[in-house]
């Protein structure tokens, strides 16, 4: 069962995300996998934009000001509880200091890998990235019902390099074949056919 005092996820873990449960370290090796038994969450796209947009850009805020006390204050209670405005400061520090910046996620639609579940602790998750060059963000949130509104309870973000790649040329149609090209035989004039005796 999950404490319902998650930490902040941790802010940039290459390979593996970090959450910090009441003190214990669990680590997703393999990327965001779906909960066990949970349910899909009952919310439409525009409400999903905006809770990861807006605490995506809440974060990309305190980053660029090093004040995250508004990001504190959106969080839900158990949030508030686990995170002071101090301690989120040092769990960013190496973003702030990268001078990461997040603001394009207010216009590039996220991808999402982990669609929104209802865990069967209440919460809901969701997971995903921005496909965005040279650097794509990946995220992972978690949310508790408050006040008839989710608030943020959980925040993972990291960046990896997605530099684009060129496709392949085609193949030739002889070299699928594994065969030489051939060149295709010439038209040869024809002779009109004899005229028919009368």
């Amino acid at each position: 069962m999950v404490s319902r005092r998650l930490a902040i996820i941790a802010p940039r873990v290459s390979a593996a995300l970090l959450i910090l449960l009441a003190g214990c370290a669990v680590t997703l090796a393999q990327g965001p996998q779906p909960t066990p038994n949970a349910k899909p969450a009952n919310i439409d796209r525009n409400g999903v934009l905006m809770l990861i947009r807006s605490s995506l850009l809440a974060l990309d805020q305190a980053n660029k000001t090093g004040n995250y006390t508004v990001l504190r204050d959106l969080g839900a209670p158990g949030f508030q509880v686990a995170n002071t405005a101090a301690r989120l400061s040092e769990i960013f520090a190496s973003q702030r200091n990268d001078k990461l910046d997040l603001s394009g996620v207010s216009v590039i639609d996220p991808q999402l890998s982990v669609l929104p579940e209802i865990a069967p602790n209440g919460m809901m998750r969701m997971a995903g990235f921005f496909p965005s060059v040279p650097s794509q963000v990946n995220f992972e949130l978690l949310f508790a019902p408050v006040d008839s509104q989710w608030r943020l309870f959980g925040l993972s973000v990291n960046v990896a390099q997605s530099a684009p790649v060129a496709p392949a040329p085609p193949a030739p149609a002889a070299a699928k074949n594994g065969a030489a090209a051939k060149k295709p035989p010439e038209a040869k004039p024809t002779s009109p056919p004899p005229a028919a005796p009368k």
